[in-house]
């Protein structure tokens, strides 16, 4: 199989294609990301880097290039913790467009393979923030809730029309050994995860939200339970975060 992992540099992308790579079933691993792999990491004879911006409008033109694609993985995606007001004009357009607009258009260009009788193997890493109210993740939040809604509205089409195979939405809350907000990528602290999207995916599964049962289970209850305390609650949570940084 061949497998594209968009954004696969760093973090939870890097762990991924650290995970096909040692797969018998995986015969190539494409990594489209605007950064190469670390050194370190870029040694198997598996992988083909393509750098690519996703602010670029020629990520559709390269994506024409690879061959037949049978495993999907799209993991860019940044956000920062900011008040909305300290957020200027071109960073909510630079962010809809990486966080939903690319990841949207590389479904859309793969969907006749998702449509398709043959197995497609896809995921798309999203955010507990898109499900629930983020102070300080404003705009964040809504690329997230945004990117959510329109997987969980294309599943239901592919269902209608007698397709087998679904889009994963991985929507974890904060991840330890990610580069997100300035994190430091740490693939021993992610690999397990990556193991786990890999092996939903490949169950066509639709939702995976880590440490569910364990956090994320009372967090979401809270939150549907009163929104606005909740945000109140979170607010104040970030501000002391921030200030004892």
């Amino acid at each position: 199989m061949n497998a594209l992992v968009v954004g696969g540099s760093s973090g939870i992308g890097l762990s991924i294609v650290l995970n096909l790579i040692q797969r018998e079933d995986v015969k190539n691993v494409y990594v489209m990301d605007k950064n190469l792999l670390p050194t370190e990491y870029s040694v198997s004879d598996k992988v083909t880097e393509i750098i690519c911006d996703l602010l670029q409008s020629n990520y559709l033109e390269l994506l024409s290039k690879l061959p037949n694609i049978q495993m999907l993985y799209i993991t860019a995606g940044f956000g920062h913790l900011k008040l909305f007001q300290d957020l200027s004009f071109d960073y909510i357009q630079t962010i809809f467009a990486v966080n939903v607009i690319a990841p949207l258009k590389i479904l859309r260009y793969y969907y006749d393979n998702l449509l398709g009788e043959q197995p497609f193997y896809c995921a798309v890493m999203v955010s507990i923030a898109g499900r629930l109210c983020s102070p300080f993740f404003s705009v964040y939040s809504a690329t997230k809730a945004a990117l959510s809604k329109g997987i969980e509205a294309i599943n239901v089409e592919l269902v209608e029309q007698g397709s087998q195979n679904r889009i994963l939405e991985v929507s974890p809350g904060s991840l330890k050994g990610t580069s997100f907000n300035g994190g430091k990528t740490e693939p021993s602290l992610t690999t397990e995860l990556a193991a786990e999207i890999i092996k939903r995916a490949e169950k066509s599964e639709e939702l995976f939200i880590p440490q569910y049962e364990d956090i994320y289970k009372d967090v979401l209850e809270r939150y549907h339970t009163n929104p606005h305390q909740f945000g109140i609650d979170s607010y104040q949570y970030k501000l002391k975060r921030i200030q004892g940084e």
